[in-house]
């Protein structure tokens, strides 16, 4: 779906929350071949039993992917990412959790280098099934100011 909206239409504190999504071991497997980060931690079920969380957790870096493609559900033809910052895993993702979104507009300013943009800061947080926050940061949208 494509819905405009112009920097002067975000509000601070408004929300939107996703649907939810259940973590496979297909995801672990996936995400270390197209990262090439195999470390036991991620893939080896049985030297995480001798580990304090008992259990293989999620790649911190699949969690985030998962998470934003979560919320891509609405295209903004005015607004590019410019990037995220204040990147925090909170808590670990095990296999069979599932997880959902929920953004909030943060803050907005005047973008230093394009006076005809402004900068929206979207803050992302994904969270289990249990309520718990795993994964936090920042989304920097650059958005284009309406037209005169």
């Amino acid at each position: 779906m494509e819905q405009t909206t112009y920097f002067e239409d975000y509000e601070i504190g408004s929300e939107r929350v996703t649907y939810g999504r259940t973590i496979t071991e297909t995801d672990f497997v996936v995400h270390a071949g197209h990262t090439g980060d195999f470390f036991p931690h991620h893939m080896d079920a049985e030297f995480m039993k001798t580990q304090g969380f008992g259990q293989r957790i999620a790649h911190g870096t699949m969690v985030f992917s998962i998470g934003v493609g979560l919320t891509a559900s609405v295209i903004n033809p005015v607004a590019f990412s410019y990037g995220y910052d204040r990147l925090r895993f909170v808590r670990p993702v095990f296999i069979g959790d599932t997880i959902h979104t929920r953004t909030t507009i943060a803050s907005k300013q005047d973008d230093p280098k394009r006076a005809e943009m402004g900068r929206v800061v979207e803050r992302t947080e994904v969270i289990n099934q249990k309520g718990e926050v795993v994964l936090v940061a920042d989304h920097i949208y650059i958005v284009e100011r309406k037209p005169a």
